[in-house]
This record gives structure tokens, C-alpha cells and sequence, in this order.
């Protein structure tokens, strides 16, 4: 079973189960070492490099980020659904 595969079978897992499994894979990140955590922060930061390089997404300047980010503070309080339109999920 590929990881695409296994992400596609939780994702049709009823919320209550999908956020279990969730809390379960977090809580097993505390078990990795120091030397684990810092190499896969850097296979990251190489992933989201490349993704730039490539083109295959755009910076954002920080500025523009704080600003959706102040603004949505108040959308959210306000109860607006909106918001839930600006949270980017990986495909």
C-alpha cells in the first residue's frame, strides 16, 4: 500500500475516527529523536524549496500572510464560514 493510498483510506474515515488516528500519528512524533526531528525538518524545508523552484507554488510575502491572518482573526470571531475557504490543504 502506497502513502497516497493509505491518505485516501483515512480520509474516508468518519471524523471522529480520522481525528483519533490523527491525535494517534501526532503523539507518536514525540518518540522521535532529536537527530530524527532535525532530519525530517530538513527533507521538508527541501520539498517546499524545490515546490518554489519548480514553480509549483508562489511565495507569499510575510507581510501579505500577517494581514490575512489579523483580518481572519476577526472574520473567525464573527462566525464568518468563509474563512475555512483560506485553509490550504496538500492535494
Amino acid at each position: 500500500m502506497t502513502i497516497d493510498e493509505l491518505k485516501r483510506q483515512a480520509l474516508e474515515l468518519d471524523p471522529s475516527t480520522r481525528a483519533s488516528l490523527a491525535r494517534d500519528l501526532l503523539l507518536s512524533l514525540d518518540d522521535l529523536s532529536e537527530a530524527e526531528v532535525e532530519r525530517l525538518w530538513l527533507e521538508e524545508a527541501v520539498r517546499r524549496d524545490e515546490e518554489m523552484a519548480s514553480g509549483k507554488v508562489e511565495p507569499i510575502p510575510m507581510d501579505e500572510v500577517f494581514a490575512e491572518l489579523r483580518a481572519s482573526r476577526g472574520r473567525v470571531a464573527a462566525g464568518d464560514p468563509s474563512v475555512a475557504a483560506h485553509v490550504h490543504t496538500e492535494e
